[in-house]
């Protein structure tokens, strides 16, 4: 039987700091996992800008409060559901991520944590372990399961590579070329058709 595994943003919601960027006109916040391959550097850059500007978690949850799903994505999130199990492995983090999944029916998340001070200013970042996403897709396969993962990112690759199969959905041009071994579906309808040889 395969369970599902795939990523968050970029996939079912839009990025959340891209958004964050353009409703703060914080140019330097609008680099994702689309761009750094390296997490922990993309996590402390983002860190210091907002303590350059100031900026506190309720000022980022009230930009994620407006932010709506991808169109399609409740749909297609209800027909793999209705296929199989599905779990979202994301690098979000909990104090992110309500709002976004009450949208999306509650799909189980797996994802990280913030350190926020009395001051609400986030001052680190706690990553559920080391490599979660591919270690999710270990779990799954010890208890006997197979698995297909997508995503769109250079942090989902590792999860795509454990997987009995593994997607790129609507990836970058430069996650194409450096991974090339992955098909890749560019909508919902083209995912479906790729899912659907697995559930």
């Amino acid at each position: 039987m395969y369970i599902v595994c795939c990523d968050l943003e970029g996939v079912w919601v839009p990025e959340v700091w891209i958004n964050v960027s353009k409703k703060t006109g914080i140019e330097e916040l609008k680099y994702t996992t689309r761009d750094f391959s390296d997490y922990d550097e993309l996590m402390q850059h983002r860190l210091k800008i907002l303590d350059k500007h100031g900026l506190k978690l309720k000022d980022i949850q009230d930009v994620i409060a407006t932010i709506k799903p991808l169109d399609g994505a409740l749909e297609m999130i209800n027909w793999i559901k209705e296929k199989t199990q599905l779990i979202v492995v994301s690098d979000t983090f909990r104090e992110f991520a309500d709002p976004l999944m009450r949208q999306l029916n509650r799909p189980t998340l797996f994802c990280h944590s913030l350190t926020v001070d009395n001051n609400n200013r986030i001052s680190n970042y706690n990553l559920r372990q080391k490599d979660p996403k591919r270690k999710v897709i270990q779990a799954l396969k010890s208890l006997e399961y197979q698995v297909v993962a997508f995503g769109d990112s250079y942090n989902d690759v590792t999860m795509l590579k454990e997987a009995d199969a593994g997607i790129l959905y609507k990836p970058p041009q430069n996650v194409v070329d450096d991974y090339p071994q992955f098909p890749v579906c560019t909508n919902y309808e083209e995912l479906k058709k790729e899912l659907s040889k697995y559930i």
